[in-house]
């Protein structure tokens, strides 16, 4: 095993994700096998608990090392602009602050669920910092990438990602940002 993931599992057994692609949305999968590190790991859930604080309090994962990805969008000349914006459980993402600023728009919102959902080709409530579209940034909180460990979503709602705070920040388009989260 390349990565001992216990600090965010709780009382999960985690696996190399790349020997449970069948746990992944179709986009996560293609990143994870591209990737080929087997210190991300996936756990298959009960999707009845996917949401953040029910899957932490069910499995006994710590909420300072859950960080939820979110779908943010904003217009500027009549172009949508996305982002996946990625923050601790423990934290907000600062959308009409930071974020607005970052896209260089009049104002950001969280993308409405439908649109989410057919844009990444991940379940509501699992969405994730892998498998996105190549175009949007990823920006991500500097506490995510201090917390070792964390559990993402798996682009479904019956899995969840526990991996290395670096493997996120060094996707393509990461972007670590400063206050992006209060």
């Amino acid at each position: 095993m390349g990565f001992d993931w216990s600090a965010a599992a709780g009382t999960l057994e985690v696996t190399t994700a790349l020997e449970r692609l069948d746990l992944l949305a179709d986009p996560v999968a293609d990143v994870v096998r591209a990737l080929g590190d087997d210190r991300v790991g996936v756990t298959e859930i009960d999707p009845e608990l996917a949401d953040t604080a029910a899957f932490c309090e069910e499995y006994g994962s710590p909420l300072e090392r859950s960080a939820n990805c979110v779908v943010v969008a904003g217009k500027r000349s009549g172009e949508v602009r996305y982002a996946a914006c990625v923050v601790l459980a423990t934290t907000r993402a600062d959308v009409n602050g930071v974020v607005k600023r970052r896209l260089d728009v009049r104002k950001a919102s969280f993308a409405p669920m439908d649109e989410a959902v057919s844009l990444t080709g991940m379940e509501h409530g699992g969405i994730t910092p892998f498998g996105l579209p190549d175009t949007w940034p990823i920006l991500i909180d500097p506490r995510v990438a201090e917390a070792g460990a964390v559990v993402v979503g798996s682009g479904l709602r019956r899995s969840k990602i526990i991996t290395p705070a670096d493997v996120l920040t060094e996707r393509p388009g990461a972007e670590l940002i400063e206050d992006l989260a209060r």
